[in-house]
């Protein structure tokens, strides 16, 4: 039996690498792997490099080449090509957020975020009402890309409230830019150190099951490329896999895009999970036969009353789980509850290109004309839901007054964390340094403190150590 210490333990030092293989990632030191160029590498936006055959190690969905380029990895070509996408500004962050270069609600989210920060700099020097009307429309261009992920919405609503504070100060558009990095910065740093609770507190809802693995079935992808630096359900099979507590992964193909077989396969095979890739549809004969112990998906958006936006397909677990007795866990941080949508029926759900279902690897598999749908979510109705896996604990129902409980108490931990950074001495005399001059941009993760600090961080009323980030509007507002 490993002790609550151990678990914890092994929490942070998951965490703690993901961070310092995320700074070197950040940084632009390009370790590794085989290096063959591949021709064929697509994409509609023009690749940095043509591509690096077979990739292998961690890998973050985006990294600095310099301040003013981000380099995101087109997730359309794992896990057999890895290739870099050049992000310039909020126009650019928009094409690979739409064209599913770059998927996952959180990773979408800071990509926009920084992509609107890059946008900042290119207007520095326009005038002050062609500024406002420029990053006015960059905003809504990254909005329109994936109106699903309310991380979308929400990361760009942050920073443009720092644009319009700097904009009101009257600050030179250099300072409005760096203002702007400075904040989106702090998404991606919070975000990780979010995703780290989320896995300690994700250890508490893993059945006991003896002396053999546990048997975990994941849908779509929620690890570092979809996240960030760690990662939301795929962060706590990690996290479990590091404490010596025996895991099997059930891997869902996840059609049409099939993250789960390019994506999710290729992660856990870095991290050394032991794993199986199964059909979609044999999801059911699984559960049938007592095979899975538990389900954990990821979200893109939660409804106020705990309704759950997911990779389609997840509501078809969610009812084969329910019928078979098996827990159903949604796991995802708060920045992906949305307070101002009141149910799963208010949620947006866009439709994609047919070709998606039609054309798999270049090859047609229905014949010309076929009417498709494509819808990418599906909704989860919140009484399928057997806990909602957040950085402030696991949430129970009722959804609804624990899903406030949890943001309220996140609000109150990070006021008191800005507090204590407002009070410390600042070693350059200013709290926020630029990074718009900066050779070395600020590395996610970087100043996140260690998770531990709960033996159970479990219900909404847990305690909760006082992570590293500033101050975050409410979801929804």
């Amino acid at each position: 039996m490993t002790s609550a210490a151990q678990v914890v333990g092994a929490v942070s030092a998951v965490r703690d690498r993901s961070a310092a293989e995320a700074e070197s990632l950040l940084r632009g030191d390009e370790r590794g792997d085989d290096r063959g160029l591949d021709p064929a590498a697509s994409g509609a936006t023009p690749p940095r490099a043509t591509g690096i055959r077979n990739p292998t190690g961690f890998r973050t969905p985006f990294r600095f080449e310099s301040d003013h380029v981000l380099l995101v990895i087109d997730q359309r070509t794992l896990p057999n090509v890895l290739v870099e996408l050049p992000v310039r500004s909020a126009h650019e962050g928009a094409r690979v957020i739409r064209e599913m270069a770059v998927r996952g609600a959180p990773a979408i989210g800071q990509v926009a975020a920084l992509s609107l920060a890059l946008s900042a700099w290119l207007a520095r020097n326009a005038p002050p009402t062609v500024r406002r009307s420029l990053m006015g429309t960059a905003a809504r261009t990254l909005r329109e890309a994936h109106p699903t992920a309310v991380n979308l919405g929400w990361a760009v609503g942050r920073v443009m409230v720092r644009f319009d504070e700097l904009d009101q100060a009257e600050a030179s558009g250099v300072e409005i830019a760096a203002g702007m990095r400075a904040e989106a910065e702090a998404i991606v740093a919070e975000a990780t150190d979010d995703h780290g609770r989320l896995a300690d507190a994700g250890l508490a809802v893993l059945p006991e099951v003896g002396g053999r693995a546990i048997r975990l079935l994941t849908h779509g992808n929620t690890g570092p490329l979809a996240c960030g630096q760690f990662g939301t359900a795929l962060g706590i099979i990690q996290a479990a896999h590091h404490a010596a507590r025996p895991v099997h992964v059930w891997v869902g193909e996840t059609r049409p895009y099939l993250e789960g077989a390019r994506l999710t396969a290729w992660e856990l095979a870095q991290a050394g999970v032991p794993h199986t890739l199964v059909s979609d549809v044999a999801a059911g004969s699984l559960m049938a036969a007592g095979d899975v112990d538990a389900v954990l998906v990821g979200a893109d958006r939660i409804a106020a009353n705990g309704d759950t936006a997911n990779k389609v397909g997840t509501y078809a677990l969610a009812v084969l789980a329910a019928r078979h007795h098996v827990p159903f866990h949604v796991c995802a941080p708060l920045s992906s509850v949305d307070l101002a949508t009141p149910d799963g029926t208010t949620i947006p759900v866009e439709e994609r290109s047919a070709e998606e279902v039609v054309v798999i690897g270049g090859t047609r598999i229905a014949p010309e004309g076929t009417l498709v749908r494509n819808p990418p979510f599906d909704v989860t109705p919140a009484d399928l839901i057997t806990g909602i896996v957040t950085e402030e604990g696991v949430l129970r129902a009722p959804f609804g007054p624990s899903l406030q409980a949890a943001m309220a108490r996140r609000n109150t931990r990070r006021e008191a964390e800005r507090s204590t950074v407002i009070e410390a001495p600042s070693p350059a005399g200013s709290e926020a340094p630029s990074p718009a001059g900066s050779d070395s941009p600020s590395p996610a993760g970087s100043d996140s403190p260690s998770p531990a600090g709960s033996d159970s961080p479990s219900g909404a009323g847990s305690d909760s150590p006082s992570p590293a980030g500033s101050d975050s509007p409410e979801v929804g507002a």
